[in-house]
């Protein structure tokens, strides 16, 4: 039975004793439950050494619609829940914390972006992944920021677009392809952070180093990189070559993975841009994607809750765009 005190914060933290290998108890519910556990990137270190699988965006959208298992557990943010249960309807998909939400998708609400199509007739729409699911609703595809180039080269070039939420993914690829996509004034509130000055005192200090900088990165970080691309990219770079030394500028929980793969390699991770007063930090960290913890995974397994559902009038035209990216990719 749920507790209302769980029901108010959106996750549930119940003590365990300190005897309990959480780790352990995690795989064994997995096993008992026929669960999986999908993990991003961006999560600490300790969750994606127990999940079953390690993915970017994209890379979890294949898994949540190939998976046979009867339940997943989203370590990430809501919206990557949210598309789970849209690929897996029959599933049950769960999410250690219901406050795990993405600045990206809080910049564009559905009725604000139906609002804005109203206003522009005869264009099509081109979301990104991160956004809600009655926003994909309105969507006529969806990308990430690992294919985003190749999904939106699908569409005629004289196809008029518009390209939400994030600004800088979407004035990256206008600027790579030539197109003028009206842009969708959003952002992520981790990459917008990192700057030119933050990067070239790194370069400095490590000249050999190649910069890797995210897409979701404004435009000024995007032109001081070497690599640009999504965290996939930025592994496989690394992994695929003999450079001893990387920069990095995207959110921290990448370099687990990326020191996991690559021991005999070193990552810098470029800090946040603060302001004035502020007390600095050495790295840039998501703090949504943060609230995923070992005991709010073995809680949520333990209880069941909490779950994600959408409503199936929602559901039906979200899907779509999703599926459609998944086909040109």
């Amino acid at each position: 039975m749920l507790k209302e005190e769980w029901i108010k914060k959106g996750y549930i933290d119940e003590p365990v004793s300190e005897a309990v290998n959480l780790k352990t108890e995690i795989r064994r519910l997995c096993k008992e439950k026929d669960a999986i556990i999908l993990a991003h990137y961006y999560t600490v270190g300790e969750i994606q050494e127990i999940a079953d699988f390690v993915g970017d965006s994209l890379a979890l959208a294949r898994k949540a619609a190939d998976t046979d298992d009867k339940m997943m557990v989203m370590c990430g943010v809501h919206f990557m829940a949210e598309t789970c249960k849209l690929l897996s309807p029959d599933k049950t998909v769960l999410c250690p914390d219901l406050n795990a939400g993405c600045s990206l998708a809080d910049s564009c609400k559905a009725e604000d972006l139906a609002r804005f199509k109203a206003e522009h007739p005869g264009y099509k729409v081109i979301s990104y992944v991160n956004t809600t699911a009655a926003v994909k609703a309105l969507t006529d595809c969806v990308v990430t920021s690992g294919n985003a180039k190749k999904v939106i080269d699908s569409f005629a070039q004289d196809e008029k677009l518009i390209f939400g939420p994030d600004y800088n993914l979407g004035n990256y690829i206008n600027s790579v392809t030539g197109r003028q996509m009206i842009l969708w004034n959003g952002g992520c509130h981790v990459h917008e952070k990192f700057s030119v000055d933050a990067i070239l005192k790194l370069k400095r200090e490590h000249p050999d180093a190649i910069v890797m900088a995210h897409l979701e990165c404004k435009a000024p970080v995007l032109a001081v990189a070497d690599v640009k691309g999504s965290t996939a990219t930025m592994l496989n770079y690394a992994q695929q070559h003999d450079t001893r030394e990387y920069i990095v500028a995207t959110e921290a929980g990448i370099l687990h993975e990326l020191q996991r793969t690559c021991p005999d390699k070193t990552f810098y991770a470029v800090p946040p841009e603060m302001s004035e007063g502020s007390l600095g930090c050495s790295c840039n960290e998501c703090e949504y994607m943060k609230m995923n913890t070992l005991l709010k995974i073995y809680n949520t397994l333990r209880y069941e809750w909490p779950s994600v559902e959408v409503d199936p009038a929602i559901a039906a035209d979200a899907v779509k765009p999703i599926e459609k990216m998944l086909s040109l990719s």
